[in-house]
């Protein structure tokens, strides 16, 4: 992931939220309210960035609504429907922060999480993954995400309880430089880790969908995604892992350690 605005972004901006957002028209409004009454408090320096994936519904019009009232939404729209892993990635590509936060944009997720994730980050914590350990979903929805971790786990070589939760928290240079894939949004915390960063996992709430209903099934998602955790198990396998050192003519060190991951 090239980050498109290092040379020119502000540097006072401590969080930049990112959501992707697909017919949301119902969604939006509350989501961004509910970041105004969230993080104008915190007296930091703030945005949110929602990525519109070309949605056909009123989401764009609302979202110019918005933009009036809050200076700090930022609005991207994809100029086709190319999913979730393109419209996160063109918002962290846009994101001024120094932090990234990242939520869905139907209200499943509450945005006063990320506050409380982000003030986990330290020299010991590089992201915080949400684990949505009370989901409010139906029944089949739960044994449905519960068989897909597991799976994932048991492959993959990880202990993440709910890879599949939006809400997380970044330092940016977790993701920055990265570059992504189609279904790649799935695996962000082994990528991270694949990177020598540090990830903890911590319950978050979760509440039903307010309106609209949900884009993805088991059946339009799970073979892509199976495919794609092949993938990811075999970048696992395969990271360089390595330490040198310069050496001068008498062969002694110089300079600070050359590492892989």
């Amino acid at each position: 992931m090239t980050d498109n605005v290092a040379n020119s972004r502000p540097t006072d901006v401590l969080l930049s939220i990112v959501a992707p957002a697909y017919n949301e028209e119902g969604n939006v409004g509350p989501l961004i309210e509910r970041i105004d009454a969230v993080c104008s408090p915190l007296n930091i320096k703030f945005e949110a960035i929602i990525v519109d994936d070309c949605s056909t519904d009123a989401t764009p019009q609302r979202l110019r609504e918005l933009q009036v009232r809050f200076p700090w939404l930022r609005v991207i729209r994809l100029e086709k429907n190319s999913g979730q892993t393109a419209a996160m990635d063109a918002g962290f590509r846009a994101a001024y922060g120094q932090v990234w936060g990242t939520c869905d944009a139907d209200m499943q997720n509450d945005p006063g999480d990320i506050p409380r994730l982000m003030a986990l980050l330290g020299p010991d914590v590089d992201m915080v993954n949400g684990w949505r350990q009370k989901r409010k979903d139906t029944l089949w929805y739960k044994v449905q995400s519960k068989i897909a971790n597991k799976i994932r786990n048991s492959i993959s070589g990880e202990t993440i309880k709910d890879t599949g939760c939006a809400l997380k928290v970044y330092k940016r240079e977790c993701l920055q430089g990265l570059t992504l894939y189609k279904g790649m949004h799935r695996f962000f915390p082994t990528l991270v880790k694949m990177r020598g960063f540090k990830v903890i996992e911590v319950p978050v709430s979760h509440s039903q969908r307010l309106t609209g209903v949900s884009k993805y099934n088991m059946m339009n998602r799970a073979l892509r995604a199976f495919v794609d955790l092949l993938a990811v198990r075999w970048m696992k396998q395969r990271v360089l892992r390595y330490q040198a050192r310069e050496r001068d003519v008498q062969g002694q060190s110089v300079g600070p350690v050359i590492s892989g991951v």
